[in-house]
């Protein structure tokens, strides 16, 4: 898959896991990889990416004796996820186009 792709989908991805509720990094990539191959190392770059956008806040939380950090949407990151599935329904035509079967003309 193309990487700029792949990182625009890896975005919306994490944006819908966190438009249900904020989520800590290893469950975010569990959610996201039910749809795509994804890792952890992959992923906290991206969740650092999207806080310096504005589009995610963090807290921290003690869990089982270490610090959890929690990601939660901020209005910016559900503004980007909202675009995005615009966007998308527009991809989705393009795609589908491409992906039609040519038919054998009968003529």
């Amino acid at each position: 898959m193309d990487a700029q792709l792949k990182r625009g989908l890896l975005d919306a991805c994490v944006l819908s896991v966190l438009s249900r509720g904020e989520s800590y990094g290893y469950k975010i990539a569990q959610d996201a990889m039910s749809v795509m191959e994804l890792s952890e190392s992959t992923l906290y770059p991206v969740l650092r990416r999207m806080e310096q956008q504005g589009f995610l806040v963090t807290r921290h939380q003690e869990y089982g004796g270490r610090l959890r950090k929690y990601y939660q949407m901020t209005q910016n990151g559900h503004a980007r996820l909202v675009s995005f599935r615009g966007e998308w329904r527009e991809i989705k035509r393009a795609v589908d186009f491409i992906m039609e079967e040519d038919t054998p003309d009968d003529a």
